[in-house]
């Protein structure tokens, strides 16, 4: 296989995969091979198949990282399609996790299919969107348990620390 082949491969083995879940949130399917690493495995086999041959000028510019020795790399078709492979394995794996963070958290999949969508595409602001997304969606559960507010520590209407202990708040 060319080198174009196998770069364009890359993506074409994951594209599926976030076909799921982005377009088939809560099937039990998409839950299953969100929870497996194996997705990753073919686009990582594209990885080494782009690699291995350029693998000297890819350890050069990962041990000792450089600008330059990057723009080495990427200017074979090797180095830049292997560098390509490894984002598209690693943007996979962080999809999948936000997948399965934002089930569990009850995040709706009509948030998460465009976040899902801007992480392919940019995954660092998709990344960082989601764990804003994250961090207030827990805040909020931890503000309510069963569907009463618990006041937080330090507001005037939290108890004091022995008797939120006793009455079986925890924090």
């Amino acid at each position: 296989m060319t080198t174009t082949t196998l770069f364009d491969l890359a993506f074409a083995l994951a594209a599926p995969f976030w076909a799921l879940l982005i377009l088939a949130p809560g099937w039990r399917w998409t839950d299953r091979i969100a929870a497996s690493p194996l997705p990753m495995v073919p686009v990582l086999v594209v990885y080494l198949a782009l690699a291995v041959p350029v693998f000297p000028e890819l350890w050069a510019a990962v041990s000792r990282p450089g600008l330059a020795g990057f723009q080495e790399l990427l200017r074979l078709g090797g180095g830049a399609g292997a560098i390509w492979a490894q984002v598209i394995a690693w943007d996979l794996f962080l999809g999948q996790w936000m997948y399965r963070e934002a089930r569990e958290l009850g995040i709706h999949p009509l948030v998460m299919g465009p976040l899902l969508v801007l992480t392919v595409l940019l995954s660092p602001l998709g990344v960082l969107l989601f764990l804003g997304i994250r961090a207030g969606v827990r805040r909020r559960h931890r503000l309510t348990i069963g569907g009463r507010r618990v006041p937080q520590r330090g507001s005037p209407d939290a108890p004091p620390a022995s008797a939120a202990t006793a009455a079986g708040h925890r924090r």
